[in-house]
């Protein structure tokens, strides 16, 4: 298992770790209880640029990781999966950390987060969701019959080898980028050319197009609602109320659990699919105080 040290932007040093022969990127920041920052489809370490230094300023060691396929980690032809990333994770908690940490993601890292405090318990102290996603694909059984089609339609098209490449380069178009940053963004303002370049940059990555279609076409994994009621850890769920890839309304699940004492909920107005970084502050503070209470 080799470590070491690749650059240094903004004191946020990345390094690249290897896992089962890849190369995964990840960053280290601060001192004290350990967390790990888990980003969405298609984004990387850096999504959490607005983050990693308040919250390693706060007193935490703060680690981010790229999932394999994503961001400066390497891109293999696999076969992609929830399992694959969780059994990533638990091995990089074996590695670098050993002690409860506290898993915090977005989107499909929310879910990941949220399976990896459920099936591993004893590495677990807690998680925090951020807008957590159903599952790795919709479930076709979530989907109204011309949307199954299409989406069935679509997934085919995606695995062929010569229009998936060619809807891959259409999808990652910078500009395409910019257009589905403004459906899930409330905040135009957020929408930097930093961030644009984030999502865009790996995609020119060899191995991008065949990750991309390997995702697409994966099985959806463990639901949501199969793993609340199995979780010991206390958790923490923020929902950015303008969501439109993983609406509000989904999120009822965990405002039920809430009750429990176990879920804290939190909606954050005028925010979408991305709150930490759309609302970087709010999120922030709100993710210190409930550390302060659960991990310190």
């Amino acid at each position: 298992m080799t470590t070491h040290l690749l650059v240094s932007t903004n004191t946020i040093e990345k390094y690249f770790w290897t896992w089962q022969g890849h190369q995964i990127q990840y960053t280290l920041m601060g001192t004290g209880k350990p967390l790990v920052l888990i980003h969405g489809f298609g984004a990387s370490i850096g999504h959490w640029r607005k983050n990693i230094p308040v919250l390693a300023e706060a007193g935490y060691r703060v680690f981010a990781i790229d999932l394999l396929g994503f961001g400066g980690s390497d891109k293999p032809p696999l076969n992609y999966t929830l399992e694959l990333w969780q059994q990533l994770l638990k091995d990089f908690w074996d590695t670098h950390i050993q002690e409860p940490t506290v898993f915090i993601g977005n989107s499909i890292g929310a879910l990941l987060s949220l399976m990896t405090a459920t099936n591993y318990p004893e590495i677990a102290a807690g998680a925090v969701l951020i807008n957590c996603a159903g599952g790795l694909n919709h479930r076709p059984d979530e989907l109204n019959l011309p949307l199954r089609l299409v989406m069935g339609l679509f997934t085919k098209l995606v695995s062929s080898k010569l229009v998936g490449v060619l809807l891959f380069n259409l999808i990652r178009d910078k500009s395409r980028i910019r257009r589905t940053l403004t459906q899930v963004y409330r905040d135009k303002a957020a929408i930097t050319e930093e961030l644009v370049d984030l999502i865009y940059t790996p995609s020119c990555d060899p191995g991008a197009q065949q990750v991309f279609a390997s995702v697409l076409t994966a099985p959806p994994g463990p639901a949501p609602i199969e793993l609340l009621p199995k979780v010991e850890h206390p958790l923490l769920v923020i929902w950015g109320e303008d969501d439109p890839w993983t609406p509000i309304a989904g999120a009822a699940l965990y405002q039920q659990q809430s009750e429990t004492g176990k879920v804290e909920f939190v909606a954050i107005a005028n925010a979408g699919h991305c709150p930490h970084d759309e609302k970087p502050e709010a999120v922030n503070q709100l993710m210190s105080d409930w550390l302060c209470k659960h991990h310190h």
